[in-house]
């Protein structure tokens, strides 16, 4: 295995000033990813797409709900390169305490799904593992097949769009620390990226594509830094906080701590056709609710989104948290607010 450029920065991807402020990088908050609660029960679960992948995820269920009823259910997604042990299932634990139904999973080509070789980037395939979660769930006699909502954090923040775009039955979408792929492996953050380097990516994953078929290994690229050192940049440091430590490290059986995070170098440029934004206001009238920190380096993303969608739409701002603290950080992320959003629109 050999990383290439070794960091989310790689590959000119993220090339912006360090502009995140010291309350943003503070490590406190009361993080905790691997939250678990007495009053929930998990199971874990597997479920086929349409090209009969198999799915892995975990369904979360509210220990003295009420078999009698019909109960709305939400989708949870976990940011691109990650797992659904890291983020997801937080927030999955936390709305299940609320009285959803549950779902996080991981997509196909990471963690505990099928998809080979591991790593690989596909959007659509990402897009299709939500829908498929929509099928899980409507054939569990608990669930209201009217009462269906998604969540999707960071990168899957963008995948869940895509997915509703050509899913009705997502009835209310949510993202929390959205990242457009496409436009960041197009632009890199705010358009930091020319074309030449553009082109330069195309030109390395197309080489490697040679690589590959004359039976080479695969090479990876982007994801969190490994390491760090004097010359990382808070971007850097903020994912090497969560990704590389006690905080948020989760290595997949069978996997290897240096592969996590990392997609593979010739499939990455996959996303240069990702477009989730075009046509967003399709979705429309089902709700949706874009949060992003205003410290964010990523906010652009949900404040772009914003600005395609139609109404009904809000954009909800959390004041002095950066882009990975919604990750966890248990006193930043607005969980009332989320409550309250697929309570409103899956009643």
């Amino acid at each position: 295995m050999k990383i290439v450029g070794g960091s989310i920065a790689a590959l000119g991807m993220m090339t912006i000033a360090d502009t995140m402020t010291a309350m943003a990088q503070n490590m406190s908050f009361g993080a905790d990813n691997f939250y678990r609660s007495d009053n929930v029960t998990v199971q874990a679960i597997t479920f086929q797409d349409q090209y009969r992948t198999t799915i892995a995820g975990n369904l979360f269920i509210r220990s003295n709900f009420n078999r009698s009823i019909d109960m709305p259910a939400i989708i949870v997604g976990h940011p691109m390169g990650a797992v659904k042990e890291q983020s997801a299932n937080l927030y999955a634990t936390k709305l299940a305490e609320h009285g959803f139904v549950t779902v996080s999973l991981d997509l196909p080509f990471w963690g505990a799904s099928e998809g080979n070789p591991h790593n690989t980037v596909s959007p659509e395939l990402y897009a299709e593992a939500y829908s498929a979660a929509v099928d899980y769930l409507g054939t569990q006699k608990i669930v209201d097949r009217e009462r269906i909502g998604i969540l999707g954090i960071c990168g899957s923040g963008s995948f869940v769009i895509s997915a509703a775009k050509v899913d009705s039955r997502l009835k209310a979408i949510a993202t929390t620390s959205m990242y457009n792929h496409g436009i960041l492996t197009r632009n890199g953050l705010r358009g930091s990226q020319s074309i030449e380097q553009r082109k330069e990516l195309v030109a390395a994953a197309s080489q490697q594509r040679w690589t590959e078929v004359d039976g080479g290994k695969a090479l990876y690229t982007a994801g969190a830094p490994d390491e760090i050192t004097a010359q990382s940049t808070s971007i850097d440091r903020e994912f090497y906080d969560f990704y590389r430590t006690s905080r948020g490290e989760f290595t997949p059986k069978g996997w290897s701590p240096k592969l996590t995070t990392h997609p593979t170098l010739s499939s990455n440029t996959k996303f240069m056709n990702f477009y989730p934004f075009n046509d967003i206001e399709t979705i429309s009238p089902r709700p949706m609710l874009f949060i992003s920190g205003d410290q964010a380096h990523s906010r652009e993303f949900s404040e772009d989104a914003y600005a395609h969608a139609a109404e009904p739409k809000e954009l909800f701002w959390v004041a002095g948290a950066g882009h990975v603290d919604l990750y966890d950080r248990m006193d930043l992320i607005p969980f009332e607010k989320l409550t309250q959003f697929f309570q409103t629109n899956l009643a």
